[in-house]
């Protein structure tokens, strides 16, 4: 086979998964969930069986741990703190567990100085998200545990909502919706790529095909709680698969929902995005090996690990392209590919004076959240594992 056989397969390989990752798939799930809502509405007005989990009465309602990991969080602890106070729970039935991560500010001042006979305060010595988190599932006492962020503010009726699933006894996690508030910069990047994400992650959620929640507001039930690895970054995608695999349900709530303030710059978001990178490859080997059934086994193929195979592809896609510039054809497509990164780099060189126009950044962003993948795999590669968080920024 010649050299230009094999570039025109990696090239044409290359594309196809690109266009399908960001275009063809989130097609095809749109018509399939559209198949599927109107089928169950046709099954609703035909059979008058309401589909939606109610909530229950205050005496109805279980007992709930709120597990909150913290490091140098005095910014967005004194909201924290007034919006647990004002969630709408039985305050009898609600246990609140601080855990502050060898925080080296102000938040462990602030969490000693707090009184409230339901919120207590853990200081184990620094060692990463994940073994706080064991900390506070051991310190726990109830059976359904609701973790969130100390920047993520609830809506008051957040856990109300999702503990209403767990009627259902197969109801293992349940996901909250993130809506995300930010800079100017981050609005026009970050956060019209995360509306992108909610919706496919909406259908997919319809289609009983979630597998990972939003780490800053998701509950559990205490059976499917495995305590975590002191290394794992990714407890937000670990925990759900661990219910999965003990053969309980994961579902997302989109009317629970919470507020998230996304990093301000594209800068802080690639140091975010490496370490999920190396969370996501360290965990690869536990999906590859998760029974799925076949839609599920699909969104992840199509949704999850083609995402991170991006940059691998976009590599591919322009390193074969260089080798068929005899064709017109390939010389047009190499010249869209030039234009697209003379984008992104625009957008870096430029970034203060383009915030005020729409979709001015995009490209810089995708560049930069696909270079972070690739940093991110290589440190993966070479053991570079550390556990312990950073403050975004």
């Amino acid at each position: 086979m010649s050299a230009t056989k094999i570039a025109e397969i990696v090239l044409w390989t290359c594309l196809t998964l690109v266009v399908y990752t960001y275009f063809i798939y989130p097609g095809l799930l749109f018509v399939v969930y559209s198949f599927v809502q109107v089928w169950r509405d046709l099954g609703y007005l035909t059979r008058r069986h309401n589909r939606r989990a109610r909530e229950a009465e205050d005496a109805a309602l279980p007992a709930v741990s709120l597990i909150i990991p913290a490091y140098n969080e005095q910014e967005y602890l004194p909201n924290k703190l007034k919006n647990t106070r004002a969630l709408d729970y039985p305050r009898d039935k609600l246990e609140v567990i601080f855990i502050s991560d060898g925080s080296t500010d102000r938040t462990n001042e602030i969490l000693q100085s707090v009184h409230d006979q339901d919120i207590h305060l853990l200081l184990p010595s620094r060692q990463g998200k994940a073994n706080a988190l064991n900390h506070g599932v051991a310190r726990s006492h109830n059976e359904i545990l609701v973790f969130s962020d100390t920047s993520t503010l609830f809506a008051p009726d957040v856990i109300r909502r999702l503990v209403r699933h767990f009627a259902k006894k197969q109801m293992g996690v349940v996901c909250g919706s993130v809506r995300l508030v930010g800079s100017d910069e981050s609005r026009l990047t970050e956060g019209f790529y995360w509306r992108f994400e909610s919706v496919l992650r909406l259908m997919e959620a319809r289609l009983g095909a979630t597998l990972n929640a939003s780490g800053c507001i998701y509950a559990l039930r205490r059976d499917c709680y495995q305590p975590l690895r002191t290394d794992e970054l990714i407890d937000d995608f670990t925990v759900p698969i661990n219910a999965r695999k003990l053969g309980y349900q994961v579902i997302e709530d989109p009317e629970a929902v919470a507020t998230e303030f996304s990093v301000d710059t594209i800068k802080g978001e690639f140091g975010r995005r490496i370490r999920l990178a190396i969370g996501s490859f360290g965990a690869l080997r536990r999906v590859l090996g998760l029974p799925l059934f076949s839609f599920t086994a699909f969104a992840f193929f199509s949704h999850k690990l083609l995402r991170w195979l991006l940059p691998f592809l976009l590599i591919g896609l322009l390193v074969s392209n260089i080798f068929l510039l005899p064709s017109p054809a390939y010389r047009l497509l190499l010249v869209a590919q030039v234009l697209f990164y003379l984008w992104a780099a625009l957008g870096f060189a430029f970034r203060n004076s383009m915030r005020s126009f729409r979709f001015a950044l995009l490209g810089y962003f995708l560049v930069a959240i696909h270079l972070a993948f690739l940093v991110g795999f290589w440190r993966y590669l070479l053991g570079r594992r550390a556990s312990a968080w950073q403050k975004a920024g």
